[in-house]
């Protein structure tokens, strides 16, 4: 399974914010530190400011942290939120899959989906942040 390029962003938005301390990156300086499009950003962390994950102010003395709720976080439910609960595979597509009546594909696929959200749940933002993750998170900060 890959992640959505938006869902790998999340999360390392998360982290990111996790490791902040004091400050309050903007969007821009998270886009640039994280090395992707502003627009690309922006659309991550207004999905993550509706979820009520990060909080986003803007103007003078604006930026983003992290919320109570977004440092406990579920890994699982953020990749799930991003991800959507759509099957692995699509079987019911534009043009079906001629063995969709009797395959067995689908149904382990969807139990390894599963197996995959139930080992990051218990993961939460807090805990991927940890050492020796958040020093290396701070590292790559760049300079305004």
């Amino acid at each position: 399974m890959r992640l959505l390029r938006s869902t790998d962003l999340a999360l390392r938005v998360l982290m990111r914010l996790a490791v902040a301390g004091t400050t309050t990156p903007t969007t821009r300086q998270v886009a640039a530190d994280m090395d992707v499009p502003y627009t690309h950003a922006a659309k991550v962390v207004a999905e993550l400011q509706h979820q009520g994950l990060v909080d986003a102010r803007r103007g003078r003395g604006g930026g983003l942290t992290l919320t109570g709720k977004g440092r406990t976080a579920s890994v699982g439910a953020v990749v799930r939120a991003f991800e959507g609960d759509g099957d692995v595979v699509d079987c019911e597509g534009a043009t079906p899959c001629p063995l969709n009546s009797g395959c067995r594909l689908r149904g382990a696929l969807r139990r390894a989906q599963e197996a995959f959200y139930a080992a990051l749940d218990p993961v939460t933002v807090q805990d991927i942040v940890s050492d020796p993750t958040g020093p290396l998170l701070l590292g790559i900060t760049k300079a305004p």
